[in-house]
Formats: structure tokens, C-alpha cells, sequence
């Protein structure tokens, strides 16, 4: 884990009021291609999670669906929308911070990487960072309910 998509959490939280998710693209190379955060209710776009962001952002940059040999490091663990993502466009490699105990899709609620039928494996690595990334998605969490009382 990076902490550019540490940084990148908190600029959702703090110039969008999105939650504090971010993600980046490294290519094979180890050159940063694409970074996102979260955007969907400020895009108004269901879709429009860290990880898919980011995603979209290295394919327009490599003129290219695909994303062979690339990682996405995000600061949570992605759902099952944004690994199957990972999965068509060919990710070699997700590593996220904080599993994700409501709808973590490589591993804690679901383990959809790990599925045999998939016609593409994703390595993935979770933990690194995850008291920080944890941390601050509690506080922001927090913060969200005191407003609404």
C-alpha cells in the first residue's frame, strides 16, 4: 500500500464529502498511470468508485481495455463490482488496505478473485496500511452520524 491513495481518501472526504477511498494504477514498469477516488454521488454515478476511476483513467491513457501487468493499490477492499472490473480488464495485481467486513469482495464477505472460473486470476494482498485506512473511514463514519442527529 501506497500512501498517495491514502492522500487520495482524503481529498474524496474533503473536496467532495465522498468516502475517503482512494486508488492509484501502477504499470508494469512501476510508473504511476491513473488515480481516482470516490465520485459517485458527487458524479452521480454508481459506478464511479475509486478503483473504476482509476481504471478508466489507465485505459484512456493506454488507449487500451486491457491493463496487463498493472496494479491497483486502494486504500479499501474493493466490492464485487470493482474485482470483476479488475478482472475483464486483466489486473495482474490489487493490494488493499482495510478488508471491508460489509461488502470486501476479495476475501472478507466474498472471494471473487479467488473463483476457479474466472478466465483471469488477480494476485491479491490486503492489510498493508489498514489501521490507517481503517481509521479513517471509522472517523468519517462517525462524523456522518453526528450530523445526521
Amino acid at each position: 500500500m501506497d500512501a498517495p491513495s491514502l492522500a487520495l481518501g482524503g481529498r474524496a472526504e474533503r473536496e467532495d464529502d465522498e468516502i475517503p477511498v482512494g486508488a492509484v494504477l501502477v504499470g508494469p514498469d512501476g510508473v504511476l498511470l491513473a488515480e481516482g477516488w470516490n465520485r459517485n454521488i458527487t458524479e452521480h454515478d454508481p459506478t464511479a468508485h475509486a478503483e473504476i476511476v482509476a481504471m478508466r483513467q489507465a485505459g484512456m491513457r493506454l488507449a487500451n481495455h486491457r491493463l496487463l501487468g498493472c496494479t491497483l493499490y486502494v486504500t479499501l477492499e474493493p466490492c464485487a463490482m470493482c474485482a470483476m472490473a479488475m478482472v475483464h480488464a486483466r489486473v495482474a495485481r490489487v493490494v488493499f488496505a482495510a478488508p471491508d467486513p460489509k461488502t470486501g469482495a476479495c476475501g472478507s464477505v466474498f472471494d471473487l478473485m479467488a473463483d476457479p472460473r474466472h478466465n483471469h486470476r488477480v494476485q491479491v494482498q490486503g492489510g498493508l496500511l489498514a489501521q490507517e485506512a481503517g481509521e479513517r473511514l471509522r472517523s468519517y463514519f462517525k462524523g456522518k452520524r453526528s450530523r445526521t442527529r
